[in-house]
């Protein structure tokens, strides 16, 4: 099975792997939020609460969500964390806008910023956040590693990173009904509702191709972490990956 990063959404089109997946989010931002909804019977609620509850443990000031997509963990976590400040970095301007428009008017709003960018490449001062979370971004980089070492690089020391990334069951049966749903219904629902072919043929491709629980943490922690942790969530469809900052 290939590598993660050697998945791309359009195949060899002759563009970078960050340059596909930004154009994918930009053309499945107007979709993105009914996909997830749908497409996880409600689940990724749960799984965003449970991301929420280990990041609003570790207390922290400054936080920076990476692949923030449309905004929901950078919300939860402003909602969330009092005082907290969120910086929320993605390479989608379709996805930002939909998040600019959800914390429009919201009383927290004044401590998120939501920006434009590469998150192998931040632009963050070293040492600069007490927290890094991802959510469903992580199989999305062109090199899983340089991310984190980027993120291991921002964190001050003692920092908390919690990383949510979708996963495929190990048992049997759950694994077996999982790969029917991720291999036929997806992509079809994406195809009708997102307007783009690939988008949700590309999804099942990379989960299947990512570093998954054990194999993950070994990877979080080569890149300088301590302490890397993982915990299964709804019969291991998702992950939830935790790990530290000496």
């Amino acid at each position: 099975m290939p590598q993660v990063e050697h998945i791309n959404p359009y195949g060899d089109d002759g563009r970078a792997k960050e340059q596909q997946v930004q154009s994918m989010f930009d053309a499945i931002a107007p979709a993105y939020d009914f996909m997830n909804r749908a497409m996880t019977a409600g689940l990724d609620r749960l799984w965003l609460r449970a991301l929420v509850r280990a990041a609003a443990s570790s207390h922290p000031a400054e936080v920076a969500d990476l692949a923030t997509g449309t905004g929901d963990v950078a919300l939860a976590l402003a909602r969330n964390i009092p005082g907290a400040r969120i910086t929320g970095i993605d390479l989608s301007e379709g996805m930002l806008d939909k998040a600019r428009a959800k914390a429009a008017g919201l009383d927290y709003a004044a401590r998120i910023a939501f920006r434009q960018g590469d998150c192998l490449a931040t632009g963050l001062p070293d040492g600069s956040v007490d927290l890094v979370t991802v959510a469903y971004g992580v199989r999305n980089f062109a090199d899983i590693e340089a991310g984190y070492r980027e993120m291991h690089r921002i964190l001050r020391p003692g920092g908390m990173l919690c990383v949510l990334e979708l996963s495929s069951p190990a048992a049997a049966v759950p694994k077996a009904l999982y790969k029917l749903y991720t291999a036929t219904l997806i992509p079809l629902a994406g195809r009708i509702l997102s307007h783009d072919r690939r988008a949700y043929s590309y999804l099942p491709e990379s989960i299947a191709a990512a570093p998954q629980r054990f194999a993950m943490t070994e990877l979080i922690n080569k890149a300088g972490f301590d302490r890397a942790a993982f915990r299964s969530l709804t019969f291991g469809a998702c992950t939830l990956y935790t790990a530290y900052k000496l």
